[in-house]
């Protein structure tokens, strides 16, 4: 039995191993998200399940609501791959660091931080207690996201 569980832990790691080595840190990003949005769409049904309040139209809403998440990352990896071309092919524009990607990890990172508070707000609608510290370092969290943002692309967020 422990041969088998030290296989298992072997072949986990080595896909792991792989899995990072392919995806780098920004691929373990993306999965952290989906799987946050995952966690969050689950934990909204639930809170609405308990409160009585669940119904396929609002379920639907929630997936039409991740689904323009995922196209404002789309947007932003998109705009990556722009910022990376132009910078690389247009000898005027130039940066005195190499760019390999700011607006989709930056994006990514607002995205985990907005999930992560619905998720903390979630759990208290289903009668957990949260501590408040932990909504004040997710809200903290959130700004400091927002405040890189605002800098990166001199505006306000929608």
């Amino acid at each position: 039995m422990e041969k088998t569980i030290n296989q298992v832990k072997a072949a986990m790691a080595a896909a792991l191993g792989l899995l990072t080595g392919l995806w780098g840190w920004f691929g373990w990003l993306v999965v952290g998200w989906i799987g946050c949005m995952a966690l969050d769409y689950l934990t909204g049904s639930m809170s609405a399940a308990k409160a009585g309040d669940w119904s396929s139209g609002k379920a639907r809403e929630g997936i039409w609501h991740k689904c323009g998440m995922i196209v404002v990352v789309v947007v932003a990896a998109g705009a990556d791959l722009l910022l990376s071309v132009v910078l690389a092919n247009l000898p005027l524009v130039e940066l005195p660091v190499q760019y390999s990607g700011l607006v989709c990890p930056v994006v990514l990172v607002w995205y985990i931080v907005t999930e992560l508070g619905s998720m903390a707000e979630n759990a208290a609608a289903m009668g957990a207690p949260v501590p408040k510290w932990l909504t004040k370092l997710l809200a903290l969290s959130k700004g400091a996201v927002d405040g890189a943002g605002d800098k990166l692309g001199g505006g306000e967020h929608e």
